[in-house]
């Protein structure tokens, strides 16, 4: 059977955000959406999206780094929010894998978001249903579009081809390719939802910080160091630095 799924490379994704305004973007008007923001700028927050990028600081001063995190639904294999809907609205496609949601089924009970390992699904406020990522199935199956446009609108977005599409049951596929080369791995296997995302991990290298750079050429500190320095009568413009 075929098993769509994104896989992301986590070495060159920057955290620009461009998959999530794109996928807000696509997704608020098209077949799955409404994506309403009720109170988006607020202290608390409130929106409905299918990709959010987590952004965290990974190592221990000086030698940090940023690791930008995006993540959407996984399309599991075995999805446990499937057999927990209590009308059969979440559904897994037989076609192509893909895990949705028939809105005119929801309920908006939430089990399929407390079932799901991930926290991927998210109740929209106004439709009163369960949304989550659909990997833009109405674009990639509307053979009116070339080849090249039926992918999802994150992939197409993406500055630095960080994000990979297609089918991972497919030994020859880009996808399936970048998995066993680059060491490809699944979020939380342990859980048992053997998801079909994959994310392809950063790349150890090798950082070389002076000890220069770790000051400041403007430090104001460094400035009230040189006054102290200047004789009586002179200004701090009569020094030479």
């Amino acid at each position: 059977m075929t098993q769509l799924a994104l896989v992301i490379d986590l070495n060159v994704c920057v955290g620009c955000h461009a998959c999530v305004t794109s996928c807000k973007e696509w997704n608020t008007s098209g077949w799955a959406g409404p994506m309403v923001d009720h109170n988006p700028y607020d202290a608390d927050p409130n929106g409905t999206f299918f990709n959010r990028v987590q952004t965290f600081e990974v190592g221990e001063y000086p030698a940090t780094e940023t690791v930008h995190f995006p993540k959407s639904c996984l399309h599991c294999e075995d999805p446990p929010c499937v057999p927990v809907c209590p009308t059969g609205a979440s559904y897994k496609r037989e076609d192509n894998g893909v895990v949705l949601v028939d809105y005119d089924k929801c309920i908006g009970c939430k089990y399929c978001s407390w079932s799901c390992p991930y926290g991927v699904r998210e109740l929209d406020e106004q439709e009163k249903v369960m949304k989550k990522c659909t990997l833009c199935i109405d674009r990639i199956t509307d053979k009116s579009k070339p080849e090249s446009e039926r992918k999802p609108a994150c992939v197409l977005a993406c500055p630095t081809s960080a994000r990979l599409f297609g089918d991972v049951h497919d030994p020859d596929s880009e996808v399936s390719l970048a998995i066993r080369e680059e060491g490809g791995y699944q979020l939380m296997p342990e859980w048992g939802a053997n998801p079909a995302n994959h994310y392809l991990p950063r790349r150890k290298t090798r950082i070389k910080i002076h000890e220069d750079e770790l000051q400041r050429v403007d430090n104001p500190l460094h400035e009230e160091e040189r006054e102290e320095t200047v004789s009586v009568g002179a200004s701090i413009d009569d020094v030479a630095f």
